[in-house]
């Protein structure tokens, strides 16, 4: 991919803060809306959610999982050509250090002010999706496979 294309790919993951999250509800998909905070390097995705949610059971339950981040339809007459990355990931419940999650709460609230009142509930938690690999439709006929090393470097422009 070229650097043009990596820049676009970047500005997307930064720009947009909810995506569709693809979980396994007693064998069937089942897709749900949910904010997201993209690790420095792309490599992750962190979401908090509560342990009440469908989503968050499933996942305990399955890790593989699947986030869509699209790019808001702006009423262009194709919708088709609007960019949008699909990454297939690895959930697990984040526990890290304090120091860890301070930093990231911190980084959080910074995304998502209104939500403070989730750090209050004991049912949310931070989940960590480690991407496996993506596929990235840049507009229509312009879709590239991706590695986390690829993402990486699209976090680095």
């Amino acid at each position: 991919m070229d650097a043009e294309t990596l820049g676009a790919l970047a500005r997307l993951v930064r720009k947009e803060r909810v995506a569709s999250l693809g979980t396994l509800r007693q064998g069937a998909p089942f897709v749900s809306l949910v904010a997201f905070l993209p690790q420095d390097d792309f490599g992750a995705f962190h979401l908090r959610v509560s342990r009440l949610a469908w989503h968050t059971q499933d996942m305990a339950r399955e890790a593989r999982v699947s986030l869509a981040i699209a790019e808001t339809d702006d009423g262009r007459t194709d919708p088709q050509t609007l960019m949008r990355v699909a990454l297939r990931c690895e959930a697990r419940p984040l526990e890290g250090g304090a120091a860890e999650l301070e930093r990231l709460k911190r980084a959080w609230l910074a995304r998502f002010p209104a939500s403070a009142v989730t750090f209050e509930l004991a049912d949310f938690a931070f989940w960590r999706l480690a991407v496996r690999d993506a596929r990235f439709v840049a507009g229509l006929g312009r879709t590239h496979n991706l590695a986390p090393a690829d993402l990486a470097a699209a976090a680095r422009l």
